[in-house]
This record gives structure tokens, C-alpha cells and sequence, in this order.
């Protein structure tokens, strides 16, 4: 039976506008002008507090707090405008349907995740949910891929997948000895990293269920 890992924010789920509102409202709360959506979302990817020391690098002695603000506000506008991708809701239901185990394993902390997953109806699909603060690594680390391969009941081996958009999922996934799709239509940067598959749309990756794959 294989398995699928994947990435949140720019592999299942468009969270661009919300990021970048929660941190620009932080910034605000601290006298600091807005950001570009651009800029800020160049600074996801590695967990919020490398968010926040990245997008809000003025006044390093506030970052505890600061942190804390864009708690409230991530909270407070999470699904505001984020959605899932073109072709991720098909692409889970045929996974499953063949038999696969699916898991989201991102950086993002866990106690967003899980809601967000449910409101937008897809957090069924999935056996496990490794979110940042469920395990004391993050990706890069291959630790919480195996946390969550733990917790489906499964060892991940070299058929196995993880699905993402950014250097940190595929140099986990490469760590954990297990296949990498690159997510190209998300907002991280595979930075050099290799990966055996690159997609435009989530529905690509369904290629995998080809006996050829």
C-alpha cells in the first residue's frame, strides 16, 4: 500500500492573501508599514517564527511578541480568501479510492491546520496530520514525515511520496528516503533540490497510479 505526504500552504491550500494580511496587521500593530503579498510570501515555508524574523526583520527585540500578534490575526482571517488548489479535492478522493494513505505534514502549526483542512472538506482523506509544534523538528528534518508514517501505521519506503512546493518538503523527503513531486504552481523554491516528478496542477500527480509510474 503506498503512501503520500503533503505540504499545506502552496501544495493543498492557496494561503497567499491571509499570510500576508496576518503579518501586515502585525506590522501595523507595531507602527511598521504594510508588505508586499510578494515579499511576504517569499518568507513562508520554514515555520511562522522564520516568518516573522524574515518579514518583520526591523525591530528583532519585539519578535516574541510579534509573534504572538500574528497568532491572533492568523487565527482571526485564516479563511478569509484561502482555498484549495485547482484539482487537490479529485486528487485525494482517487488516492483514496486506490488504496493510498495520505498525510499533510507541513510547518504550519498544528492548531490551524486541522481546522483548515476541515473547513474546506478535506481533512477525511487523511490518516495523520504532523503539524509545526506536533513534533520537535521541522521540515527540512525528515522527523515529522516519520512521525506521521508513525502515526498512519506504515514504513515509509522508496514507493512512497512527499508532495510539495518548497526545498524544505523535498530535502525531507529525500531524507526520509522517499520519492519527491515538486509542486510548481505553489510559492516555495526548489532551491537545487531534485525531485522524480514536477507538476503544474495537483491532478498531475494521478499519474502516479499508472503502472508505469
Amino acid at each position: 500500500m503506498k503512501t503520500a505526504l503533503f505540504d499545506l500552504d502552496g501544495t493543498l491550500i492557496d494561503s497567499r492573501a491571509d499570510l500576508a494580511l496576518a503579518v501586515n496587521l502585525t506590522r501595523q500593530d507595531f507602527g511598521l508599514p504594510p508588505k508586499s503579498v510578494g515579499d511576504v510570501v517569499a518568507c513562508v515555508g520554514e515555520g511562522v517564527r522564520v516568518l516573522i524574523e524574515r518579514a518583520i526583520p526591523e525591530r528583532p527585540e519585539l519578535w516574541e511578541a510579534m509573534l504572538a500578534r500574528q497568532r491572533v490575526h492568523y487565527l482571526a482571517h485564516m479563511l478569509d480568501r484561502t482555498c484549495l488548489y485547482p484539482g487537490v479535492r479529485e486528487t485525494l478522493r482517487a488516492l483514496r479510492a486506490a488504496g493510498w494513505r495520505l498525510a499533510v505534514v507541513t510547518n504550519k502549526p498544528g492548531p490551524v491546520t486541522r481546522p483548515i483542512l476541515e473547513r474546506l472538506g478535506v481533512l477525511e482523506y487523511f490518516g495523520a496530520v504532523v503539524g509545526g509544534g506536533d513534533c520537535p523538528a521541522l521540515k527540512p528534518d525528515p522527523a515529522p514525515l516519520l512521525l506521521a508514517a508513525a502515526q498512519l501505521g506504515v514504513t515509509l519506503d522508496a514507493q512512497d511520496w512527499m508532495v510539495g512546493d518548497h526545498v524544505t518538503d523535498l530535502e525531507a523527503g529525500r531524507r526520509a528516503g522517499i520519492r519527491r513531486c515538486f509542486c510548481r504552481f505553489g510559492f516555495g523554491e526548489a532551491r537545487g533540490e531534485t525531485h522524480e516528478l514536477a507538476i503544474d496542477r495537483m491532478d498531475a500527480f494521478l499519474a502516479v497510479l499508472k503502472p508505469s509510474a
